[in-house]
């Protein structure tokens, strides 16, 4: 059985979709969810449902009971002062007391203790702590989503105006194109061990390039405007974001402009059999959805 945690989340359901999309039959496939009632369609499919908390680690054994892979889908916990390093150690620590084994964990192409970007110290840690499981492990090392490319903008669609600190070219992938591949990794067991390459979309562009694909698709021009991290950060303080989402913000740009997220590589497209969808592709979509 493969069980994936956060199954009801975008890209745990998507990797659930996936799976019993023709590669695994439903009765192989578990989710691990915090609430089981958002996971109705699913149990409808013939998924297994059970109700698995990064914050308890007896209920994520009982929700990885009888598995043979788990896909641990990362915490966001960062974002709201929370401690994700501690949900991971649970979840690994749950896997082994349930006799998985394997670990599949949803890291980050530019994971690193040196990272200007705080989310890339914990998947550096994460892996760690998988490296010293005792278990298979295999570490989907994703591109950075392009829906959080396309939040960055959003505003400039508005106002015609982009403006943001300086930043540097990023590989934008699709959560669609990630979920396809974290399921083909898990149908075939033992093609990775260890950290993937680096899983990108075939283009890395930065907030004026994606400025430049907006007034293409908009017939009107959409400028990118360079700030300081001092305006963003008095920005989004102004906005009651917490301080440590503001610190993620500012760690992105800092990042970006190391060539930290800019790397391609071929890998995700051979997963897919296919091109992985541009991010002219997503931009267009967001703009039919405003129309």
């Amino acid at each position: 059985m493969i069980v994936v945690t956060g199954a009801t989340g975008q890209l745990g359901r998507a990797i659930v979709e996936r799976l019993i999309a023709g590669r695994v039959p439903a009765s192989e496939v578990g989710a691990s969810v915090r609430d089981p009632a958002k996971a109705g369609d699913l149990a409808a499919q013939g998924v297994r449902v059970r109700q698995g908390d990064f914050a308890d680690r007896q209920g994520l054994a009982h929700a990885f009971e009888g598995a043979a892979q788990i896909l641990i889908v990362s915490s966001n916990a960062a974002a709201s002062g929370g401690d994700p390093l501690a949900q991971h150690r649970n979840a690994i620590d749950a896997a082994r007391a349930a006799c998985v084994r394997r670990i599949v964990y949803t890291s980050h192409m530019a994971a690193s203790a040196a990272s200007a970007f705080p989310p890339m110290h914990t998947h550096a840690a994460t892996e760690a702590m998988l490296r010293g499981s005792g278990l298979a492990w295999t570490a989907l090392r994703n591109g950075f989503y392009a829906s959080s490319g396309v939040s960055l903008m959003q505003d400039g669609l508005k106002t015609g105006i982009i403006e943001a600190p300086e930043d540097g070219k990023v590989a934008w992938t699709t959560h669609a194109d990630l979920a396809e591949a974290a399921a083909i990794i898990l149908a075939n067991e033992g093609r990775f061990d260890g950290p993937t390459p680096p899983l990108t979309a075939s283009q890395a562009l930065d907030l004026a390039d994606m400025a430049a694909i907006a007034s293409k698709l908009l017939g009107r021009l959409v400028r990118r405007a360079v700030i300081t991290e001092e305006t963003l950060r008095e920005t989004m303080t102004a906005r009651s974001v917490p301080l440590p989402a503001v610190e993620i913000a500012l760690g992105l740009y800092r990042a970006s402009r190391a060539s930290e997220f800019a790397a391609i590589d071929p890998t995700l497209e051979e997963l897919l059999g296919r091109p992985p969808t541009k991010l002219d592709t997503v931009i267009g979509e967001v703009l039919q959805g405003r129309s």
